[in-house]
């Protein structure tokens, strides 16, 4: 009999629970067991509390993921969703792991840093998804709209103009990032092996220095073109409320990221020195476990703050049967990015030879997912991917369609 939604909705979500209560019951004593074998010293307390946060952290977050798995019938919304929904359990384990062996803290940091540029791709993804759904014709009404002015600190510049221009270099700008930041952290790995990274120290002998500064301009360059689609689509968007998703990503990108350059500073003007190092080796070690341990304690309160926020509940319906495979896997695929940074990378390359630029918003797709971000232009075209079930109307469901 296949695993279809019809049964393995009954029995998923007890299954789970049942397993992280038996993941608990073995790990906890082995968390207690090591706090006592490696002694009670400020390191060791730091990790065993910030480990209680990470296990309350976790299930809040796996509930999410599992709930919109289980009602997994708006696959062009929810796969971006449910992406942003792994940030925090990701955040959370890895400072974990972090905070335990600060030995390779620089290395699992980084890759966690490469799954904040994910999560902001993966909301514009969200966004564009739904307006395409909602509004099949978006370039030509957007046209007809006053234009988007830049805000500060780009207000001088010319503005660009509305329409499809507008919504190609807004994703452009995002997509920028997402290229970015993996880019930045293999160089990271590699200056890090050279012994030329010193992290956490602003010095203009070291590459920490350098790659800091060149993350933040195309994070927030990033975080500017979303504002800024935000500002051009408000009304379009209300029914989905994005300010609160929006608030979601951008503190947790902006305060992990803040946070970090301010230990630095304080270890740079002495506040955090070598006179006090507790259990760690050096300074360094300190700064990047305070990160660490405050980001496990984050991560709680923004696991609640996206239960709410990214919620399942408009997602509840009746819905063709598919398979549950299908829904786990569908999380996984990665084919829209891949057919999105390849389309920009060509599109790119069109402007600068100076050739004509194909236009990606009129023409209609024969495949939502695997076509770029801004090709979803008809209801039926996210529902024709191989990867996901059926969705019933094509649109957010629970709101009207809006005008």
């Amino acid at each position: 009999m296949p695993c279809t939604c019809g049964n393995w909705r009954r029995w998923i979500r007890p299954l789970v629970v049942l397993l992280y209560i038996l993941l608990l019951l073995v790990v906890l004593p082995l968390c207690i067991w090591e706090l006592q074998k490696s002694g009670v010293g400020t390191h060791n307390k730091a990790w065993f509390i910030a480990g209680i946060f990470v296990f309350m952290t976790i299930p809040i977050s796996l509930w999410g993921i599992l709930q919109h798995l289980v009602h997994y019938t708006q696959p062009e919304l929810q796969k971006p969703i449910i992406r942003i929904l792994w940030m925090v359990p990701i955040y959370s384990l890895d400072s974990w792991i972090a905070l335990k062996y600060p030995n390779i803290a620089i290395y699992v940091d980084t890759c966690r840093e490469c799954y904040e540029a994910y999560v902001i791709y993966n909301f514009m993804t969200f966004l564009l998804n739904y307006l395409g759904n909602q509004y099949p014709s978006l370039v030509l009404m957007l046209e007809v709209q006053e234009q988007q002015k830049h805000l500060p600190p780009l207000c001088c510049c010319p503005p660009w103009p509305m329409g499809e221009v507008l919504l190609l270099r807004c994703k452009l700008g995002v997509l920028q990032y997402t290229v970015v930041r993996p880019v930045t952290t293999v160089i990271a790995l590699i200056c890090q092996l050279c012994g030329v990274y010193d992290e956490g120290n602003f010095s203009s002998k070291n590459a920490w220095t350098y790659l800091v500064i060149f993350n933040n301009i195309s994070q927030l360059f990033a975080m500017y073109c979303l504002v800024l689609f935000y500002r051009a689509l408000r009304e379009e968007l209300a029914p989905i409320k994005p300010v609160g998703k929006f608030l979601c990503v951008k503190l947790v990108v902006f305060v992990s990221f803040w946070q970090a350059v301010f230990i630095a500073l304080l270890v740079k003007v002495g506040v955090i020195s070598e006179k006090r190092t507790w259990d760690w080796q050096s300074v360094e070690a300190v700064a990047t476990g305070l990160q660490d341990f405050i980001i496990c304690v984050e991560m709680f309160l923004a696991a609640i703050a996206h239960h709410f926020s990214f919620t399942y509940k408009p997602y509840i319906q009746e819905a063709e049967e598919g398979s549950c495979f299908d829904s786990f896997l569908a999380m996984w695929d990665i084919s829209d990015v891949r057919a999105d940074i390849s389309e920009q990378v060509r599109n790119v390359g069109r402007t600068v030879l100076g050739r004509p630029r194909k236009s990606y918003f009129d023409e209609a797709q024969n495949d939502g997912e695997r076509s770029g971000l801004l090709a979803a232009g008809s209801q039926d075209a996210a529902t024709e991917s191989l990867s996901n079930p059926a969705s019933p109307k094509g649109r957010y469901q629970g709101l009207e369609k809006a005008h």
